[in-house]
Order: C-alpha cells, then structure tokens, then sequence
C-alpha cells in the first residue's frame, strides 16, 4: 500500500519542481513519502516500515534514534539559541577532533554543505597555487560544482548541465580513475598550469569503484613532482570509509586538502574543508582567498557532529560497523554467485552495493556504465521495497549500514536480496 506518498507527490508535483527537493528522489513512479525513522528503519506515510540502507544518502552514522548523549548535545545548543553569527567554542572543539584524527588536517573551515565544501576547496588550490587547471576523475561527484560539472577528456571538455558556461569549465581536465597514464598525460600538457588534482579515494557514487593498487600513491607523487596539490573529496568516505582518520588513513596516502560533510555534522546540514596550515591559511581572513557564510559553524550541526565522533570512538561504532558489512557482503557474495554470477559486490566497511555489471568486476567506471542500470532501477529496487527494504534510487549511489542496524537486519536484507534477484 502506497496511496499515502502517492498523493504526497501529486501535491508536491504542483509546487516543488519535480515533485523534489533533490533530483536524485525523484523516483520512478514516485517516492516513498517518510514519516519518521528509528534505528536503522523508516516508516513511510503509509506505515509501511522497511530496513534503511539510504540513511540520509549517508550521514545518519548512528541510525535515526539518536544516543542520549547526542540527543543530549543538540538538545543543549539548541535551547542556548539556534545560531549567533560569532563564534563559539562547541565549533573549535569539533575541529580540534578533525584535527586530532585525520591524517592530512591541520586546520579546518566549516561550511554547510559538501558542494560548498569542494567549490571552496578548488578556490583555495587555485588562490595558493596562481595555477588554473584542476584535474578531475570521469564520473566522479564533487555536488553542484560548476567547475566540476563536466563531460569529455584531455582533449576537449564540456558542460554536463544546462546553465554552466563553458569558461567555467574550461580549465577542468576530467581522465579516467584507475588510469595513471591519463593523469601522466594531463600533467606532461598542462603541469605548469595544474593547481591539483581533485578525487574521491573512493568513487562512492558511481557503483562504488575503489582505487587500484597504488593509484592514489601515484597521485601523490605526481602532484608532488608537478607542485600541484592533492584533493580528497570525502564528503562520504569521511568517517565512515577508514574510520575517524577517513579513506586516507585507510589506504595510506595523505592529501594537501580534503573536503567533508555528511557524517561530520551527525545528519545536520553541514560541509568542512581541511588541511595543511600553510594552504588554509590563504583563505581570508588570514590570507586572500574569499570564504564566508552566515551559517557556517552552525552550533546546533557543531554539536551534533562532535557528540556523533565521540560516541563512535567511545563505544566501538566502527567495529561493529566493519563485522556488520562484513557479514552483509560476504552474504551478498554467496548469493550472487548462485543467482546471478556476472554480477558484483562492491564496497567496505559500512558502505555496499550489487553492480548489475554484464562481466564480473568493477574496476573502472566504465563498468558501472556498462552494467544493467534500467534492470536495477526499474525492477530490483521496487522488488527490494516491496520486501522491506529501502535502496537508494539508483545503481550509482552507495548503500550504507549504520550503528542501529543488526544482524537481524543484515538477514533480512539478504533475505530480500535472496528473492529479488
């Protein structure tokens, strides 16, 4: 029964653009209209409960029931009053956690969405280095950034959007991930102009596509050798991928800059840029590089991020996170390759996924493209829905797992799995 949000997105239809207030939950018929969350399930407006693995496109780290001392945290800064414009010391405390944790940061700017986050980032690579070339990875997302909303290859770019002018892309060079020779090639055109190279560790919204062995080393070394800097994107990755240190400590290789949101403001709205001091402190009001916002360091986010990092390092979070992902996509490999043995499991500590691919593996972002994307839409996510679980709406964005979800839960996903496949 899902008469309720079909009458929600008949209403929303009339005054919202789309029926949505984001592009990517405008759902074939329509969207699952939400009424309230707890632990790691909704419930939709028709009652219907299902297991979560959207969980807010991945911030929500701790589920939808917030732990006391959360609940505790936001309660607090929003009774002393909802935001002040001037600083306070809940944003300090909050950054000196990043700081403490993340191997590339030694200073942070908050901001309130990772889209912000990342145009601020290519700002500031571009202030520091007087450079204007900013490589940039096929089929990653860096949000409704014009410089990185982008088609094409070394050889000529444009647009991927309506409304973006080509001079705002003009100076973007997308090549491939996994392919260091493009990179090469990009920098032995351009090196003298390249202010940095800007990548998820992980392409976590495109099927989940990791780096190759000794890929993000190799971006390391040439941006080194071409003084170009090195730009993590981990608005996802970001405390979820590696725990508190992020995809980089995971894997090993530490940036000039890396960008965050999500999980950083324990599922307010939020986005942070961080790094090395002496490029940090180009941003105004320290150096020359414009950034402000009459939000940014909102307390209420500031809280909800700080008291959602303690309590995951305080209670074991990515420990249970890391079994739980384990056991899901152990499942998930046993049942695809009794069900459907061209497909594959991608993914790692709390995020997963099934690409529908045509040839097992996923090692570029071609495969995800070459993969059956209308079977999976059309068919596979509407079947899981109707089994109790809830997937983001298509196969490029990630599923995620979070501290509510149980065993219980991972059974009942495989269950479903086990079905619609």
């Amino acid at each position: 029964m899902h008469e309720g949000s079909r009458d929600c997105y008949d209403r929303a239809l009339s005054v919202l653009p789309g029926g949505v207030n984001s592009s990517v939950r405008a759902i074939r018929p329509y969207p699952e209209f939400v009424a309230g969350g707890e632990g790691g399930h909704v419930v939709d407006v028709d009652g219907n409960r299902y297991v979560d693995h959207v969980l807010g496109y991945g911030p929500l780290l701790l589920g939808h029931t917030l732990p006391e001392p959360v609940r505790a945290a936001i309660h607090e800064a929003l009774e002393a009053g909802p935001m002040y414009g001037m600083p306070t010391e809940v944003e300090v405390d909050l950054a000196s956690f990043v700081v403490d944790h993340v191997p590339s940061v030694e200073q942070v700017r908050f901001v309130n969405s990772g889209t912000e986050a990342t145009v601020s980032a290519v700002r500031l690579a571009r202030g520091f280095t007087g450079r204007r070339k900013v490589i940039v990875m096929q089929g990653g997302y860096h949000g409704a950034n014009d410089t990185t909303l982008v088609e094409g290859d070394l050889d000529g770019v444009a647009p991927s959007s309506a409304g973006v002018l080509p001079g705002a892309v003009e100076h973007t060079i997308p090549v491939p991930f996994n392919d260091p020779a493009a990179v090469e090639a990009a920098f032995e055109a351009h090196g003298d102009d390249v202010a940095a190279v800007l990548t998820e560790p992980v392409l976590a919204n495109v099927g989940i596509v990791e780096p190759a062995e000794g890929y993000l080393e190799r971006l390391r070394r040439l941006c080194d050798e071409h003084g170009a800097l090195l730009v993590f994107d981990e608005v996802i990755t970001g405390f979820r991928v590696g725990g508190l240190a992020g995809a980089q400590g995971a894997y090993g290789v530490t940036p000039d800059l890396t960008t965050f949101g999500k999980v950083v403001g324990g599922g307010f709205p939020v986005g942070a840029l961080g790094g090395r001091v002496d490029v940090m402190e180009s941003l105004t009001p320290v150096g020359d590089v414009f950034q402000s916002g009459t939000f940014s360091g909102h307390p209420v986010t500031m809280a909800a991020g700080l008291a959602t990092l303690e309590y995951a390092e305080r209670e074991g979070v990515y420990g249970h996170l890391a079994d739980l992902g384990d056991q899901l996509r152990s499942g998930l490999r046993d049942l695809v390759a009794d069900r459907a043995p061209t497909y594959t499991v991608v993914g790692r500590d709390s995020l997963f996924k099934v690409v529908f691919t045509r040839e097992r593996g996923v090692r570029s972002v071609a495969d995800v493209e070459r993969a059956q994307r209308e079977r999976w839409d059309r068919l596979f996510r509407p079947a899981m829905r109707d089994r109790g679980v809830l997937l983001p709406p298509n196969m490029h964005e990630s599923q995620f797992l979070c501290d509510a979800h149980t065993e219980a839960d991972v059974e009942t996903t495989l269950a479903a799995y086990d079905a619609a496949l």
